[in-house]
């Protein structure tokens, strides 16, 4: 068993239709989920490190040689016959898991979405219903027969209508996308963000980058945990992927509990957010070795 009066966080190696029932009710102010998009495919990242060496098998900028170097790959199978049946009990369960003033994020593409929001108007009720945030971006494929897709849907629910924690004061301000239409003193100090939140990915090359599939960027879960909890409060997100959200949660002050059924994915989790103050354990409660399958 978990113990949330204990002063460490958690990562949990296990599936979370096992782990969520024995989470206690009423525990987290926050709880995040990002599940697998039902895109019908194999999701993968390879992760590669390239150095420059005068026998390399790449040339680069001025005819200098490079040698790529294969560090690792992390996949998991991205498909449901039946996907709304996969996510009713573990949302049925985050409702549970919410505290009075709790709030739920469900983070989805634009295949599932509006299945979705009508799944989550029957378990929490229409009137819980808080925000449909757009996530807009601009990377991958650029269709010819449509509009290319370059955005996620985030459905925001709270466990009771009206009782939610949302403090905006404590989210980071953005630009103007008009400055000049505004007076100095407020281009100077930005505005408060809409429900479109234009943000990158995470960078290829950046530090924040773990290799691992579908990583979301620490922007985004840090304006949610921002907003959404305060210092102290217990963070959950049981899809946790490469730990964004537990990174995010320290960093803010915020307690966690990360779970995911990937060993890959608990390694990642493990060499982000080391060891210092976080127990990695199984379904069960039990330690988990490092490297442990």
């Amino acid at each position: 068993m978990i113990d949330l009066a204990t002063s460490h966080d958690y990562v949990v190696l296990g599936d979370n239709a096992e782990v969520l029932p024995t989470l206690p009710d009423g525990a987290f102010q926050l709880v995040y989920a990002d599940p697998p998009f039902n895109t019908g495919a194999i999701r993968s990242r390879r992760t590669l490190r390239t150095a420059r060496t005068g026998d390399g098998d790449r040339t680069g900028f001025a005819g200098r040689r490079y040698r790529t170097t294969a560090l690792g790959s992390h996949a998991y199978r991205d498909r449901f016959d039946d996907y709304l049946g996969f996510l009713a009990p573990r949302l049925r369960a985050a409702r549970r898991l919410l505290t009075h003033d709790g709030t739920l994020y469900v983070h989805l593409d634009y295949r599932e979405a509006h299945y979705a929001k009508v799944l989550l108007d029957e378990i929490f009720g229409r009137d819980c219903f808080v925000n449909e945030v757009i996530w807009a971006y601009d990377y991958g494929g650029r269709p010819r027969d449509r509009w290319p897709a370059k955005h996620d849907t985030i459905l925001v629910y709270a466990r009771n209508a009206g009782a939610h924690h949302f403090d905006r004061t404590a989210v980071e301000r953005i630009p103007y996308m008009a400055p000049g239409l505004v007076t100095a003193e407020k281009a100077a100090r930005g505005k408060l963000p809409t429900d479109v939140w234009w943000h990158t990915i995470v960078p290829t090359s950046g530090p924040e980058k773990t290799g691992y599939p579908t990583q979301k960027p620490a922007g985004v879960l840090r304006r949610i945990v921002s907003a959404s909890s305060l210092p102290g409060a217990w963070v959950l997100d049981f899809f946790a992927g490469s730990g964004t959200t537990g990174a995010v949660a320290r960093e803010l002050g915020r307690r966690f509990v990360l779970v995911d059924d990937n060993p890959g994915a608990v390694a990642v989790m493990r060499g982000r957010l080391g060891s210092d103050g976080v127990a990695y354990v199984a379904a069960d409660g039990s330690p988990l070795a490092p490297g442990s399958r």
